[in-house]
């Protein structure tokens, strides 16, 4: 699969099929799953734990440790994924939405070049 035409329909009914194969969607109520996405975001976020900006550069050119870290980061999304094909929300839009919101919040005369939180502008 490639970023560039493979579509999130591809992969919300490819993660489907799998979890129906093993019937899972008993197990996959909103909130197990939204627990899998804090989970897993969690498991990504301590391989970073205590490194120093020098560790994450060298951590990233190392091909054994972006392996285990592009794992974690495909089970954030494959919970991702799996929460929004089971709750129908179509990702696309939701993102859409989401930046034209945040688009208002951080307009770009005030944030661009800053790391500040829109309440701190």
């Amino acid at each position: 699969m490639d970023d560039n035409i493979t579509t999130i329909n591809d992969l919300k009914y490819k993660v489907k099929k799998f979890c129906k194969d093993r019937d899972w969607d008993k197990f996959h109520n909103p909130k197990d799953l939204a627990i899998g996405i804090s989970t897993e975001a969690n498991e990504l976020l301590d391989l970073f734990r205590f490194k120093n900006e020098h560790e994450i550069k060298k951590m990233m050119k190392d091909t054994k440790k972006r392996e285990v870290i592009g794992e974690e980061l495909a089970d954030v999304f494959y919970f991702v994924i799996r929460f929004a094909q089971m709750n129908d929300f179509d990702l696309s839009d939701e993102l859409q939405n989401k930046i034209k919101k945040n688009e208002e919040k951080y307009p770009i005369s005030k944030a661009k070049g800053s790391n500040k939180k829109y309440n701190e502008m």
